[in-house]
């Protein structure tokens, strides 16, 4: 019988094996049909060397849903070839990502496995492994991000394949924890998204927001994917009675040409809702029209707005809704003609109209855009863009999350077209200032400027541009930046710039204090390059510089340091007077209360009562018991519980992730949370406050802590901030409020 037991057992793992045969051949047969480029005999076998090295490699590891881990770098790749339109170098170093990382295999390993094409593979591989050390005093994601970033001016495959990495990732996140989602999806929405506009990898973006968005507003993401599906219907019909009378005018054209009709993102879509305060059921520019013509490249411009004219020969258009990004293209490539028009019913449509090549950059971004590079009259707008951030991503500088920030502000959306005295156009983030533009000319033009000029009148360094100005900087030799600056600018390269120049003087200030630290630990007969790196690390300075600078100002002093050191064989090392803990892991230590636990159900953290923890509920979004939460451990201020959905939580988990640490809410407690409301509505004469508060005060049973209301014109916008138990009750007022007379909305305030 046992002999029996065990031969059924080991035909289940046989079956297993055969199993995940199969699926890994179905997968990497699917990979080689997504390949469109050529490809030698050398790439065909290096595609295959590559999958056999994976498929060894990672023989023994699975996924979280329990599927072989080499599928997840066979989808990548095929991502990478599918989805981008990337090349088999890129393929190959795909499938071979995680190798370094997670198994044995080396970068020595690849490079003789791949011959004379290995070292290319293995820079790029290179670019794509993690940082596998631990980051105590900066964030591990920061110093990460960095790493792949730094690859950027080197070779941009690295970028798009780690886009295409956490796509995947992404798709799959499904079988992960929740606090594990939401760190992934916070870094993906802080940089991974922002960065794929950039590069003009539309599809990747709105994929990117929507996925974040499933993951931390998963009510109303299903909730807008729901309606989506059940106005399906309506909306193909729509579309198709708007196209009708185009595709009459257009097919009397000698050009070739499709339309499609696309619905919006959930993301979009949500943003709108959010902003307009506007429900669902009420927007009705829920899709766009596009219109992709065929035809060479110097008829493009003419076809497109020929297309214009016969789509706004019908339909009433909406003048101060054109986008001309045809005659000047988006600073990331992007080209496109849009208008919105009065459809039908008097609904507004949006319509794009390109031709099939700028369709295909808008598509696949980079790797497009570099398949039709010369074929545009447009300058090369990736070597325009990646020389903007060339000099901050090779001076860094020294801590990660503040160089993350200034390159996360060469990733915007929205942009405002200036003009040198000239008449040179240049693209800056909107929200740039004329210090900005100073910068973005020349770096010397930015250290120097005293003065600007904008259409010929004298304006703050600091005034934020519009469209169409016309800059003028007035320069001093004797100008130097000052930390002030620091607050009139907005993009990366000036934060970058000002920053340099600022430690470039503190260097100069530092020279004496270095030398008197040099003389010092010379008699002490130590190495000065060991115990100056012990000095910064003990006094938690990021840089020597730093260091060097505080003593110059002697809010450091050398007699001073020296009482906490002592000479011993030769180095310098502490002396001990009692154990010590390190800043950084002070910072990272949870605090546990010394009160007698209270509440015990209300709040759960790492699945222990709250009660344990000294923990206050963040001011910035007010959480309420049945809100998504999580916790942050600040440096100063304790634990820290913010909703998911909090203004900050993105730039928290995305940067500080060693900090989150898990939240729920436990068993219904008494406790009442303080919440905002904002309403909107008809202001229909007196009465108005007194339906308010009697809703509130009289019906919903509910305790306001206060109230303000403005009316203007017949409008009025109130504010008021309520004592309720849990979201249940939240919801429930909110509903309650809407159903008023001439109420128009009412909205959760965030923060």
């Amino acid at each position: 019988m046992a002999e029996t037991v065990d031969t059924i057992i080991e035909e289940k793992q046989l079956s297993q094996e055969e199993q995940d045969k199969q699926a890994i051949t179905r997968n990497y047969r699917r990979l080689l049909e997504s390949i469109k480029s050529n490809m030698d005999e050398t790439d065909k076998n290096n595609v295959r060397l590559a999958f056999e090295l994976a498929v060894e490699a990672h023989k023994e590891q699975r996924r979280k849903s329990g599927e072989p881990y080499v599928l997840h770098p066979i989808e990548v790749a095929r991502i990478c070839a599918e989805e981008i339109g990337l090349g088999p170098t890129a393929i190959i170093c795909a499938l071979l990502h995680d190798t370094v990382e997670d198994t044995p295999v080396t970068l020595e390993d690849i490079k003789e496995r791949f011959g004379e094409r290995g070292d290319n593979i293995a820079k790029i591989v290179d670019g794509l492994t993690k940082l596998d050390h631990a980051y105590s005093a900066t964030s591990k994601q920061a110093e990460n991000f960095r790493k792949v970033l730094l690859t950027l001016v080197q070779d941009v495959r690295v970028v798009l394949i780690k886009m295409a990495d956490r796509l995947h990732n992404m798709r799959t996140l499904g079988a992960m924890p929740r606090h594990k989602q939401l760190k992934i999806a916070a870094e993906t929405s802080y940089i991974y998204a922002p960065l794929a506009h950039r590069l003009g990898l539309y599809s990747f973006k709105t994929e990117f927001e929507d996925l974040c968005m499933k993951i931390t507003e998963p009510e109303m993401y299903h909730s807008i994917a729901k309606k989506l599906n059940e106005t399906k219907r309506a909306r193909l019909d729509y579309i198709n009675n708007f196209i009708e009378p185009i595709q009459k005018n257009l097919d009397e054209e000698l050009f070739s040409y499709r339309t499609t009709g696309r619905p919006k993102s959930i993301y979009s879509i949500s943003n709108k809702i959010k902003k307009k305060d506007t429900p669902f059921e009420e927007i009705y520019d829920l899709f766009a029209i596009r219109i992709i013509v065929n035809v060479p490249p110097k008829k493009e411009k003419s076809v497109c707005w020929q297309v214009y004219s016969e789509v706004t020969d019908i339909y009433r258009p909406i003048p101060e809704r054109l986008k001309d990004w045809v005659t000047t293209p988006k600073s990331n490539g992007y080209e496109s003609l849009h208008t919105t028009v009065i459809g039908p019913d008097g609904r507004f449509v949006e319509v794009q109209i390109r031709s099939e090549r700028m369709n295909e950059i808008a598509e696949r971004g980079f790797a497009a855009h570099w398949k039709y590079k010369g074929v545009s009259s447009q300058p090369n707008v990736y070597d325009t863009w990646l020389d903007s951030v060339r000099d901050m991503l090779e001076n860094p500088g020294e801590d990660a999350v503040e160089f993350l920030s200034d390159f996360k502000t060469n990733l915007f959306q929205e942009e405002v077209y200036v003009f040198t005295p000239n008449g040179d156009m240049k693209t800056l983030p909107k929200g740039a200032t004329a210090l900005d533009f100073a910068f973005s000319i020349h770096t010397d033009l930015g250290y120097h400027c005293t003065g600007v000029k904008v259409d010929n009148r004298i304006v703050p360094m600091g005034h934020p541009l519009k469209n169409g100005d016309r800059i003028e900087i007035i320069t001093n030799p004797k100008q130097k930046p000052s930390e002030a600056w620091l607050k009139m600018v907005k993009t990366g390269r000036a934060r970058s710039k000002i920053r340099s120049s600022m430690k470039e003087e503190r260097r100069k200030q530092g020279e004496f204090s270095k030398e008197a630290l040099e003389r010092k630990l010379k008699n002490l007969k130590v190495d000065y390059e060991e115990s100056v790196e012990l000095l910064v690390k003990q006094f938690n300075y990021n840089s020597r510089i730093d260091l060097f600078y505080d003593i110059s100002l002697d809010k450091l002093t050398i007699p001073n340091i020296f009482k906490q050191f002592q000479e011993q064989d030769g180095k310098l090392v502490v002396i001990e007077t009692e154990e010590k803990v390190t800043k950084s892991e002070e910072e990272i230590l949870p605090k546990k209360s010394r009160r007698k636990p209270l509440e015990p159900g209300k709040l759960l953290i790492n699945d222990e009562p709250g009660s344990l923890y000294d923990y206050s509920l963040a001011s910035c979004c007010n959480p309420v018991s049945g809100d998504r939460i999580f916790g942050y451990l600040t440096a100063s201020a304790g634990l820290k519980i913010h909703r998911t959905t909090c203004p900050n939580a993105t730039n928290l988990m995305a940067n500080y992730g060693y900090r989150i640490m898990r939240a729920e809410w436990g068993r219904a407690s008494e406790t009442e949370f303080v919440t905002t409301l904002n309403i909107k509505g008809i202001d229909d004469g007196p009465g108005v406050i007194q339906r308010l508060t009697n809703k509130i005060s009289n019906q919903l049973k509910l305790n306001i802590r206060s109230l303000s209301i403005a009316g203007n014109q017949g409008y009025y916008e109130a504010k008021v901030s309520l004592l309720v138990p849990n979201t249940d009750q939240l919801y429930l007022a909110m509903e309650a409020l809407k159903n008023l007379d001439n109420v128009s909305n009412v909205t959760r305030e965030d923060s």
